[in-house]
């Protein structure tokens, strides 16, 4: 994926390359485990001095989006040690291995570090319990002021897991988890790391899912004429925040762009006046749909709605449904 820094935008170079690699990773372009450009190879492709790409390494780091290995270079976060990461990362020895080969292989660890057959065994079926445990009910977590980033991925996991669902602000979280222990937060990458450490305190877990890389739609945008006016509708301030980073990346001034919270109905109605093409949520769709019905009359034409379902990528889904026991 290339990186594109617009020198005349409002938003500091830095801030745009920092959302520019979040939503990457967030949209598995960069999946856990993968290694980053070097800051020079940056350097070349967005004319950024190589001190301020180290700033934004830097700052993912402590955000727990990135692990540094010294003398490897940086990689996308991932739940293994350090200690193991480039051992995991570069061995050929567990591609394509069945999985009773892995679970000899665990039991083997086992052994080897003085436990017995009894013990093992007990081990291993007291981590299976904890997780069938945590997987009674999911609860997604993310900042209030971005409680609209919980709804969507709430939405997107309700009708294909067969569990309880609740969005619970992260604000909230460890008063819930006081009550009852039971569950498994989910989360955006972006917040991760505060949440792991609220669920280690509590004994469960907490998973990140990943976005959709939004590909259909980003190629409508990119296909746009020059001088066309977007506007974006989400009921996530943080949505709104990367998709402006990421348009503004792909075709610079040469789209005019408008956001708004789908509840905010005064700036909504001047988004919908001004653009030629919508691009909403699902939650924001029937929003935008009601607003430009009951203001019909003030519309010489309607604009093109496109309507961005699917929040999450299929993959995350599949993956969490594992991670929980949900059968397919």
């Amino acid at each position: 994926m290339r990186f594109h820094i617009q020198q005349e935008s409002d938003i500091a170079a830095s801030t745009q390359l920092y959302n520019q690699i979040c939503f990457a990773i967030a949209a598995r372009h960069y999946p856990p485990g993968h290694r980053l450009p070097s800051t020079r190879q940056l350097a070349m492709q967005t004319g950024l001095h190589r001190n301020t790409i180290s700033k934004v390494y830097r700052q993912l780091e402590i955000d727990g989006v990135v692990e540094a290995i010294a003398g490897s270079g940086i990689y996308v976060r991932d739940n293994v040690t350090k200690k193991d990461f480039k051992k995991n990362f570069y061995s050929k020895d567990n591609i394509g291995k069945p999985p009773e080969h892995e679970v000899k292989k665990a039991v083997d660890n086992l052994i080897h570090l003085g436990c017995t057959l009894q013990e093992s065994k007990k081990l291993l079926t007291n981590e299976i319990d904890w997780r069938i445990k945590c997987g009674a009910r999911i609860l997604v977590s993310t900042p209030r002021e971005d409680i609209g980033a919980s709804m969507l991925i709430a939405e997107d996991l309700s009708p294909k897991i067969n569990v309880p669902v609740e969005v619970i602000p992260m604000e909230e979280l460890e008063k819930v988890l006081c009550n009852s222990i039971v569950g498994t937060i989910v989360t955006s990458r972006y917040f991760l790391q505060p949440l792991e450490k609220v669920a280690k305190q509590h004994g469960v877990r907490a998973i990140a899912v990943d976005l959709s890389d939004f590909q259909k739609e980003l190629k409508i945008l990119k296909e746009l004429k020059s001088g066309s006016c977007v506007g974006i509708v989400s009921i996530s301030p943080g949505l709104l925040r990367a998709a402006e980073v990421i348009i503004h990346s792909m075709r610079g001034s040469e789209l005019m762009l408008m956001t708004a919270i789908s509840d905010n109905k005064s700036r909504l109605l001047a988004l919908l006046k001004a653009s030629n093409h919508i691009v909403c949520d699902g939650p924001s769709l029937s929003v935008v749909e009601n607003t430009l019905l009951k203001n019909r009359s003030q519309f010489l034409r309607l604009p093109q709605i496109m309507c961005a379902k699917n929040y999450l990528s299929a993959d995350t889904i599949n993956q969490l449904k594992k991670e929980i026991g949900v059968i397919s």
